[in-house]
This record gives C-alpha cells, structure tokens and sequence, in this order.
C-alpha cells in the first residue's frame, strides 16, 4: 500500500499534536468518565437499528397499499443511514465501547445495509484517516463518477454543471457500494492488504459473498415471498431504501470534508507533506451546526470531523464537549479552525466548493 510521511520543520507543529491530546484527555480525567459510549450510545444504537428495521417487520407482517408501503421504506433509509453514522461508524474505530467483542458486534451492522466491515475499515479507518485530502492516497475524495471533489483530480467539460448534478449521484452511493464491494475486495487481495491486515483472503471474499446473499435475500427475497407487491414494486422500495440512506450520507460527509477552507494537498516527490500529522488533520477537515442537538444525535457527531480525524478512537456522544478544547488550542498556535456555524452554511459552502471544482484554478 503506497503511503505518505507526515514532516515538518517547524516545532510548533509537534506541539500542536501534543497539546491539544494533553487538552483533551485531562477533560476525562478531571470528569472521571471514559472515552467510549455510555448508556446514551446503547440506546441511540436501539433506536437507530428499531428505525431501519421495524418498518421493515411491519411491511412483511401487516397488510399495507403502495403508499404505506413507501412510507414505510423512506423510513427504513432514514434509519439505514442513522445505523451507518450513529452506530456502525464509531464501533469500526473501536470507540463504541471499551470492550472490543462490543465493537465488533456493532461494527457488523454494516452487514445490515449490504456491505463490509473489513472494506469500510480498510477505505475508511486506514487510508482516509491516515491520508485525508491526498488525492491518490485518500479514496473517499477520489472522483466519484461523474463528481470531482479534489483540485488535484484530472477535470472534465461536465463538471461545470457539478454543483447542481451532485446530489442526484450521491442518491446512488450505497447502491454503487453493494456493486463495488467484490472489485473493492479483490483489489486490497491483490495489493497485499488483506494479509497485512492478519486477514485471509479466501474467507473475507466468501464472507462478503454469503452476507451479500443473504443481505439480498432477506431484502428483496422475503418481501417478494411474504408480501402481495409484485417483484418490481419490491424492487423499487429497495431502491428509494438505497438512495434516501445514500443522498443522507454523502451529503452529510462531503459537507464536512469538501467545503471552503480545507486544504487539498499533495506529497512532494520523496512522499512528504510538509505538515505534522495533526496539523494536517486540522486543516484538512472541518466543523459545522455544532449546536444543533438533533444533527449532533442523529449523525453520529460526523458534524465534528475536527475532532474526530484528531480522536477517531473517542465516542462522538464527546464531541460537542471536546470541541470548544480543540478550537481553543487551535487558536492558541495560530491555527484556523474551519468551522460552518450552521447546516445551511456548511450546505451552501459545499455548494460553492463543487462549483469551485467544476472549473479551472
């Protein structure tokens, strides 16, 4: 796996990354409580599974008409979505809770939206974490169809029209991820990553292949079985499924990462960005609607991307209490910390950055 060093000359930079750990962790101690989720996390994980699920039980078990039925289905999006931010998300960086066969149960939820944890872990835990913004080190910047979200990446005529075309795209997120995995899957086989990992190939790609099955099976399968809705009326509940939980995620995650004010770097030709690894962190993500308590429950703190690429391994259920810490300790290096005060900011930023991106520097 290609990888990039983090150097820099100026002893600021170092101190940065050990002052605001030393900020943030004396928090915990002074309030005696644990990094990891509380009761609060168990609960929202109840709900969040219950939202995607239910509607689901009721579809197969309560007679319902076509516009029950859809209802019922955007529902299962909503919650599809919640699962991937709120629960998934914080179990597969180990912060869920202090035990890890705990994590690892609430990490397997991504099995319940089709996909895979050892792909996620990989894509996302690894290479975006440790190389955020770096085009060709970073996949979840990388172009994404018809979607240039890097300066760096190479630009076509169409995407002028970006900005306005997006979101259509982003609705096919987790339909293009069930159709992507295998490739995904065999490409880290190939490179060597998954016996880097201490994984063996063979058995992640069967796993991925029998869950895919039965994720399927169960999703499509069962509701052609159980139900009166013919095979194609099933098939289009399973897609407004998909596109509501993708058009929540993507838009939720590329409004913290590609908006003004993150920086979008590239290694020199030894393979160094000349900034330490907090530091790059800082610049190359940001904060937004900090206090709106219902974006902070209900997307899994990914509203706090400052504070999470600096912690991944702390619950976001912290955030909003850590956040003030490293905005402070930013402050005092020099260091702009890029936060959108609101939703609607961070919306239109994204907004302009796509339309940025469309054209030529």
């Amino acid at each position: 796996m290609k990888t990039v060093k983090f150097i820099s000359t100026d002893p600021a930079q170092k101190q940065f990354g050990a002052e605001v750990r030393k900020n943030v962790y004396a928090y915990f101690k002074e309030q005696g409580i644990s990094t990891k989720g509380n009761a609060a996390m168990f609960l929202k994980a109840v709900i969040m599974l219950t939202l995607y699920v239910a509607p689901f039980v009721i579809i197969l078990t309560v007679p319902v008409n076509a516009l029950g039925a859809i209802l019922l289905v955007i529902l299962m999006g909503i919650g599809a979505a919640g699962v991937g931010m709120s629960v998934m998300h914080d179990a597969a960086h180990g912060a869920f809770s202090k035990k890890k066969w705990v994590n690892t149960l609430f990490a397997s939820s991504i099995n319940l939206l089709g996909t895979n944890t050892f792909n996620w872990m990989v894509q996302h835990n690894i290479k975006h974490h440790t190389f955020t913004h770096i085009y060709g080190f970073d996949p979840d910047i990388d172009t994404k169809a018809v979607i240039r979200l890097n300066k760096h990446a190479p630009l076509k005529k169409y995407h002028r029209a970006q900005y306005i075309y997006a979101y259509f795209f982003y609705g096919l997120m987790t339909i293009a991820r069930l159709a992507a995995d295998l490739n995904q899957l065999k490409g880290y086989n190939r490179e060597g990553i998954t016996r880097g990992q201490g994984r063996s190939p063979v058995k992640e790609m069967l796993r991925m292949i029998v869950t895919k099955i039965i994720f399927f099976g169960i999703l499509i399968g069962l509701p052609i079985w159980f139900t009166d809705f013919t095979w194609w009326q099933v098939l289009i509940g399973f897609c407004i499924v998909q596109v509501v939980s993708g058009m929540i995620m993507s838009t939720i995650f590329q409004m913290a990462h590609v908006v003004k004010g993150n920086y979008q770097v590239l290694p020199d030709n030894a393979g160094v960005v000349n900034n330490e690894w907090a530091v790059h962190e800082l610049k190359t993500t940001s904060d937004f609607a900090r206090y709106n308590y219902f974006l902070n429950w209900y997307i899994g703190g990914l509203n706090f991307q400052i504070e999470h690429h600096l912690f991944p391994n702390v619950c976001h259920i912290h955030y909003p209490k850590i956040a003030p810490i490293v905005e402070q300790t930013a402050e005092q290096f020099g260091y702009r910390y890029n936060l959108k005060p609101s939703f609607s900011d961070a919306f239109v930023s994204h907004v302009q950055m796509l339309k940025m991106l469309g054209r030529a520097a």
